[in-house]
């Protein structure tokens, strides 16, 4: 296509990948910790497991996410998220119907170990964001924080969702109507709309003129100092280079060391404020109050993520998550309780937008999966420590405290240690 005539377009075709990024979003929430949260008692008391247990189910998953984030980010570089997203919705979605069935804990971990986890690791965000990252360069934290709002949406209605569902009709029938919704909201629109780049058809990133990304200066081409960053980091990364800069290790561990309190949070958030004393409707209130802001910020984080170093707005992002706790930890008060997990979730607003754009911004589109996928494999074994983190800390003191205690402080070590990433040199052949 000329770029005239790319130029003069009225809708860049980019945002239907961001659609589709978004109805992704949407349904991997089913999986998430925090959705699982809500089902933490009855499925411990039906099952006759402790939560230490329970939680080594979400870690298994974890675990098997991350193995298999090396293997698909290459799948992503040379195909597209098209089929890897539809075959991903199919088995997730039956997975879940399974759920609804499982009569023992070693089926119910079985059927998630399998169908719903692979089938999560194949549509959800890895594949999501490394396809976005490669449509956007300049409108690339916008791109990505609308995509992420789909999560944000489903995290503040879900909790509910369940919850109310579960009161209805029981986990069972709730679980069955997630598999429909994966089903439903995933598969068509994965294969008509995804594709793998804007160069394949004919486009260029963020549908600018193919002079504006060939222009040698940055400035003579209009693009910030980050923005030229992200168009010359564009270039072929081997597994073994990538492996070899400081930046890639700094990046994978400040975020697995965020995502071990993230991620164990989310499991046993809703069980923390039942235990202090308030109902069921209480703690599915407060995870609908994380998701609200969570959702309410997101945006906020992609257009600051334009304009200033991400390594600052990282580094801000965790300290605003460590202010949330700080508070939830010094009283149990409700009104205190929901101040404190309302801070807390505007600073885990920017964690997906801030995470991807780091990466893309730092690592380029080319090699986008391949080091996504090697930093993901990193990020979710710290993430595996979550769960059971919290849970046996549970089972031996009774209490979420030191847990909580132990959060916070790790939030703070990210801080500091994100503002140590610096770019990786790597010169174009």
């Amino acid at each position: 296509m000329p770029a005239q005539e790319q130029s003069k377009q009225a809708f860049f075709y980019g945002w239907y990948i961001v659609g589709v990024g978004f109805l992704s979003y949407l349904v991997c929430s089913f999986n998430l910790s925090s959705t699982l949260s809500v089902f933490v008692k009855p499925l411990t008391e039906d099952f006759g497991v402790s939560r230490g247990m329970f939680s080594l189910l979400r870690t298994g998953e974890i675990l098997i996410g991350g193995v298999l984030a090396p293997l698909i980010g290459p799948l992503v570089d040379r195909y597209s998220g098209r089929w890897l997203m539809a075959i991903g919705a199919l088995a997730a979605g039956a997975g879940f119907l399974f759920l609804s069935q499982a009569k023992e804990f070693w089926q119910f971990l079985l059927l998630r170990w399998s169908l719903v986890t692979i089938g999560g690791a194949f549509m959800c965000s890895m594949v999501v964001t490394v396809t976005i990252s490669r449509w956007f360069i300049r409108k690339r934290g916008r791109a990505i924080a609308i995509a992420s709002l789909g999560q944000g949406i489903a995290k503040v209605g879900i909790p509910l969702l369940a919850a109310s569902l579960f009161v209805w009709l029981g986990w069972r029938e709730t679980w069955a109507i997630f598999g429909i919704l994966t089903l439903a909201l995933v598969v068509g629109p994965a294969v008509i709309f995804m594709r793998r780049s804007p160069e394949e058809m004919g486009l260029q990133p963020d549908g600018a003129s193919i002079s504006y990304f060939n222009g040698v200066p940055g400035a003579e081409a209009g693009l910030s100092a980050s923005e030229h960053l992200a168009v010359a980091a564009d270039v072929i990364w081997s597994r073994a280079e990538v492996l070899r800069t400081q930046a890639f290790w700094l990046i994978a561990v400040t975020f697995g060391v965020a995502n071990v309190g993230v991620v164990g949070l989310n499991l046993h958030v809703f069980a923390y404020v039942s235990d202090i004393g308030y109902p069921a409707m209480a703690a599915a209130t407060v995870l609908s109050i994380i998701a609200f802001t969570q959702l309410s910020s997101t945006l906020l984080w992609g257009f600051l993520s334009e304009r200033v170093d991400v390594r600052k707005a990282t580094m801000l992002m965790f300290l605003i998550q460590t202010l949330g706790l700080s508070l939830v930890i010094a009283t149990t008060g409700l009104v205190a309780v929901y101040a404190g997990f309302f801070i807390y979730g505007v600073g885990l607003g920017g964690s997906q937008v801030l995470q991807e754009i780091i990466w893309a911004n730092y690592f380029g589109r080319i090699s986008l999966g391949r080091v996504r996928g090697l930093g993901f494999l990193i990020t979710q074994f710290f993430s595996a420590g979550g769960p059971p983190f919290f849970g046996f800390l549970f089972d031996l003191t009774k209490s979420y405290l030191l847990s909580f205690t132990l959060f916070t402080l790790a939030l703070v070590i990210s801080a500091f240690l994100i503002l140590l990433a610096r770019p990786p040199q790597k010169q174009a052949k």
